[in-house]
């Protein structure tokens, strides 16, 4: 397999944080698809893509338990 964006063989297997906007809320979710080492391009088969869409229907209804990890500060004025 050739990564499409930049031509490169060394793709592999690796964990990564998918992102899910919610608001202003940000929710990081770990799943481990093919990543282009040289560019950082992912490519997604059908579970993953799957488990995705399960993921985002379950934050759509609430359905998932999700616990803070960290803040996100934004200046005041600048």
């Amino acid at each position: 397999m050739r990564c499409v964006i930049c031509g490169s063989s060394d793709i592999e297997k690796r964990q990564v944080e998918e992102e899910f906007r919610v608001g202003s809320d940000l929710i990081l979710f770990p799943i481990e698809v093919l990543v282009c080492s040289s560019c950082g391009e992912r490519y997604y088969d059908r579970r993953a893509m799957r488990l995705l869409e399960e993921l985002e229907e379950k934050i759509k209804v609430e359905e998932i338990d999700l616990r803070a990890v960290g803040r996100v500060l934004k200046p005041v004025a600048v």
